[in-house]
């Protein structure tokens, strides 16, 4: 039992796949904290042109 915890511990085969979960996860973290700043932005430029536009339209 004692060999085989500590083959379990000494085995590096899953770490690739670890450290690929943790960039994913940095990356998701970051579109999270991005996204909403970058859509008020975006609807921000929208109403603005909309408002110059709108006594065009009268």
């Amino acid at each position: 039992m004692k060999t085989k915890l500590l083959q379990f511990l000494r085995d590096e085969e899953g770490a690739s796949a670890i450290e690929y979960a943790l960039v994913a996860a940095m990356v998701a973290v970051a579109l999270i904290a991005f996204v909403e700043p970058i859509n008020t932005a975006i609807k921000n430029i929208f109403t603005s042109i909309q408002n110059a536009l709108a006594p065009a339209a009268k």
